[in-house]
């Protein structure tokens, strides 16, 4: 009998009423691909609990692994840039969508999504960061790349007790940036102030509707809320500033107007994380194994093992968990 391993799998019924089980598999029950992949580390991200809970259509294909990265050691390769015991990252791809994902201790994907693992990094390392943190991690390249230095004037971070916001934070502060951070759960100012968040604001100011332009507050933001917040946040960029949007916890959509675009010259920078071409992801993680602080990054993270998946999933949802959460594999 051909050896199995542990899986989660997402399932849904003719009713489209979504199950979630742990069950055991074989390579014989993964998808098609070139490398199969030891997975030793993943990690929960706010889109991973979508998936686990169905709460968004985030699944698009029946049934699914979910997960959407992870990192590991290549077991097996007909891929000409990989060979066995390589150590790789991956994130993305729809890998979780519609690729089985990482939340499985062995995968089989296509080898031109995957990326070397930075030598200064462990696959725990990597997934401490994860989709959240590259992502965190693109926003600041957009944001470099229009033009917003630390002189430019302070940035804003929505949703700064998750795991973009936190990375976030971590980054700008770390690269010489004066960071607001705006959070729902003020409580955890000593947390983002540890981070090196430099003033603290209450999501309420940004959730409601507010004017199509007001007092210019911040030179730039990554915003990983959506919706009305979003909107205000455009609202309140000053003259010439960026902002990146990443995500949609407060929603999809934008009820904006085009008043900070054509008065005050603001650019509202789209990221996308999921299908980023191969050279951009490389430059977000020499970056990451480069401007992370260690130390910080560690006081974001919690490790969990793989059976604590999917109640995690829905604690992320219910605004239950801070930072970054990893999925070491081994425990």
């Amino acid at each position: 009998m051909a050896d199995t391993f542990k899986a989660i799998m997402v399932s849904r019924d003719e009713d489209k009423k979504q199950s979630v089980t742990i069950e055991d598999i074989t390579l014989d029950d993964l998808m098609d691909g070139d490398v199969v992949v030891r997975v030793e580390a993943t990690t929960v991200n706010y889109k991973d609990g979508l998936a686990i809970t169905g709460k968004s259509p985030v699944v698009r294909r029946w049934p699914m692994i979910p997960g959407v990265d992870f990192s590991g050691t290549v077991v097996s390769s007909s891929h000409a840039k990989w060979k066995a015991g390589d150590k790789i990252i991956l994130n993305g791809w729809g890998v979780g969508e519609t690729h089985y994902g990482a939340y499985a201790q062995q995968a089989r994907v296509n080898g031109d999504w995957l990326i070397a693992l930075p030598k200064s990094m462990k696959p725990t390392d990597a997934m401490a960061i994860g989709t959240a943190g590259y992502t965190a991690m693109l926003c600041i390249l957009a944001l470099e790349k229009a033009g917003i230095t630390p002189g430019s004037g302070p940035i804003l971070v929505t949703g700064a007790n998750g795991g973009v916001g936190s990375v976030s934070v971590s980054l700008l502060a770390k690269l010489g940036y004066r960071v607001i951070a705006s959070t729902g759960r003020t409580s955890e100012e000593a947390f983002l102030k540890n981070l090196g968040a430099s003033e603290i604001i209450d999501r309420a100011e940004l959730s409601e509707p507010g004017r199509p332009l007001g007092k210019e507050r911040w030179a730039g933001a990554i915003d990983s809320v959506g919706s009305t917040t979003l909107a205000n946040v455009l609202s309140q960029t000053q003259y010439g500033g960026a902002v990146t949007a990443c995500g949609l916890a407060q929603g999809m959509d934008l009820p904006t107007s085009v008043a900070p675009f054509i008065l005050r010259g603001v650019s509202l920078l789209g990221i996308d994380s999921v299908m980023a071409p191969i050279a951009l992801r490389e430059e977000a993680w020499a970056r990451l194994s480069t401007d992370l602080d260690a130390e910080k990054l560690a006081s974001i993270a919690t490790t969990i093992s793989f059976n604590e998946i999917i109640e995690t999933a829905t604690g992320i949802l219910d605004g239950k968990v801070r930072g970054r959460v990893v999925v070491d594999m081994t425990l």
